[in-house]
């Protein structure tokens, strides 16, 4: 099976054989985590930089209430906070949504010394870094200014579109490994709410949830809905730089 986080990086810049051996020799001993269980969590001391190989992972904060905030998920080939190392602690938890048969990986191999021996692999990794900043900002509209349903369909064509490009969408289905309770974290709603929204969708024939996956029923609807442009996602980035 190919290395997620390898594809990611040739997607955003050349990568020569010496920069795939080496990024592959660094992620060659994954570990395994357990639905729920956190990778770090916040106010821990920062340790080596996560790359995701397999499963979805999310980042979030609680609130001295006791509510969650999802503020970022990752799929396969992510990676997290580059310059981690550079904080005295963590300012929020990282935690593994699926599993166990799913495996996270935390890359050991020193950072400064890989990206200054090979630019190539520093260019993709600074790029990533940048479109995760851009697929915040995009988040911060969609809480700030999105209606509900705005804001549901919006995360969804999100979701599809990175899961398309790390291949794990088939026709218009695309596998969704997040209950309505991890979404209603994400987009500051309650359980109850989103699955009104959710139901509102299907009704109008743009998607349809079900455990485990989502069929865009009509993309063209859900873009619209969402009014969505994906520009923020910068999926030409390697083509234009």
């Amino acid at each position: 099976m190919a290395n997620p986080f390898v594809k990611k990086l040739g997607g955003l810049a050349e990568l020569t054989a010496s920069d795939v051996r080496i990024i592959e020799n660094a992620t060659s001993h994954p570990r395994r985590y357990s639905p729920r269980q956190d990778l770090i969590r916040e106010g821990d001391e920062p340790g080596p930089m996560f790359v995701v190989l397999d499963g979805w992972v999310c980042r979030y904060k609680i609130l001295p209430s006791g509510t969650r905030q999802i503020m970022a998920f990752l799929m396969p080939g992510d990676a997290c906070d580059l310059h981690i190392k550079l904080l005295a602690e963590m300012d929020h938890g990282i935690q593994a949504i699926t599993g166990p048969r799913r495996s996270q990986r935390s890359l050991k191999t020193d950072m400064e010394t890989m990206m200054r021996d090979h630019p190539n692999i520093a260019k993709a990794m600074y790029s990533a870094q940048l479109v995760d900043e851009s697929v915040m900002r995009a988040w911060i509209v969609s809480m700030g200014r999105r209606s509900s349903t705005e804001r549901v369909a919006h995360l969804i064509c999100e979701l599809y579109l990175r899961a398309r490009n790390i291949g794990l969408t088939g026709d218009e289905e695309f596998s969704l490994p997040l209950s309505q309770l991890v979404l209603a974290d994400a987009l500051g709603m309650t359980a109850v709410h989103i699955n009104r929204v959710l139901k509102d969708l299907r009704l109008a024939g743009a998607m349809a949830l079900k455990r485990g996956s989502v069929t865009i029923l009509d993309p063209v609807k859900l873009v619209q809905i969402a009014g969505f442009d994906d520009n923020y996602l910068h999926r030409r980035l390697r083509m234009t730089g």
